[in-house]
């Protein structure tokens, strides 16, 4: 019962930065922009939110300075491709580079620091319910958060005016220009918000799930996010379920070790990643699927005058 308590709490745990970050690209690419920065804008959300805590003292100052950094970046990339019309692909993994050297200054004179951690919620006599109280209702805010996030990002999607627009100008930026929609703005906010999530992610990783600072600490979440927007086809709750999936896999070091089996920990270090290439090779195998849910115009340069 320990290791199940401890698999299913971890997972919930582990997936949250992953989850906010893979919202935030799926309604940038919704919005028909491919952001392949997300791993530099998790990596400047982890030490600015890690040096915003350090310096105010409050979780809340971190992750807005985060989510606040995040979305500057994203705003260069959208300068980029919606007003110099650059490749989204170059443009998207030149701000990544920026980002990771960013994290880098700003978290200089931080390395191997620590913070206190985000404390538990008291959930009252939830947290006290036998196996389901410590798996469910045993973790802190930004947990929670998350799961607030991925219906949020469902509705907007799927029941607002909004999220069809959203869609409408990934499916032809053309046709809805002419239709008199505001393109660039709309897609330019997309990518803010999806840089700003990265960032939260980002944070989430440096403030509360290893409450430290270490260069290198995103470790490829911010590929991994990519590759679930892929790997869930662009649907919310698939890709909700991938980072899940993924957040459980981290795990699986410590988790077979409960068990007494001795596996490499570098195997199992790699398992997320070696998981990831084996389902975007499964799901390539039929193109038909990915582009039944793909916008469009997901990638392509914008040609409105």
């Amino acid at each position: 019962m320990d290791v199940l308590i401890f698999i299913v709490s971890g997972t919930l745990a582990a997936a949250t930065a992953l989850l906010f970050a893979a919202m935030g690209e799926l309604v940038a690419e919704k919005s028909g922009m491919l952001n392949l920065g997300i791993e530099g804008m998790m990596a400047t959300g982890a030490a600015m939110g890690f040096v915003a805590l350090s310096v105010s003292g409050s979780h809340s100052v971190g992750f807005l300075a985060a989510a606040v950094l995040g979305a500057v970046l994203s705003l260069i990339y959208a300068m980029l491709t919606l007003v110099f019309r650059a490749n989204q692909v170059a443009s998207g993994l030149a701000i990544g580079i920026l980002g990771l050297g960013l994290s880098s200054a700003i978290g200089k004179n931080y390395e191997g620091k620590t913070v206190t951690g985000l404390e538990e919620l008291d959930l009252g006599p939830l947290s006290d319910i036998p196996l389901l109280g410590p798996m469910f209702f045993q973790q802190d805010v930004m947990v929670y958060l998350s799961i607030v996030l991925i219906f949020a990002t469902w509705y907007l999607l799927n029941r607002t005016k909004l999220g069809l627009i959203i869609r409408a100008i990934g499916e032809s930026p053309e046709s809805a220009h002419a239709l008199g929609l505001k393109v660039r703005l709309i897609r330019a906010g997309c990518v803010a918000f999806g840089g700003a999530m990265a960032g939260i992610g980002g944070a989430y990783m440096s403030t509360a799930y290893t409450p430290l600072w270490a260069e290198g600490m995103i470790a490829g979440r911010g590929w991994i996010v990519v590759a679930l927007t892929v790997f869930g086809t662009w649907i919310v709750k698939r890709v909700a379920f991938g980072a899940y999936l993924f957040g459980s896999i981290s795990l699986l070091e410590l988790s077979i070790q409960a068990f007494g089996v001795n596996v490499p920990s570098q195997l199992m270090s790699a398992m997320p990643y070696i998981v990831t290439i084996v389902m975007l090779a499964v799901i390539s195998r039929n193109p038909v699927f990915i582009r039944l849910n793909s916008p469009a115009s997901l990638g392509a340069t914008l040609k409105l005058n």
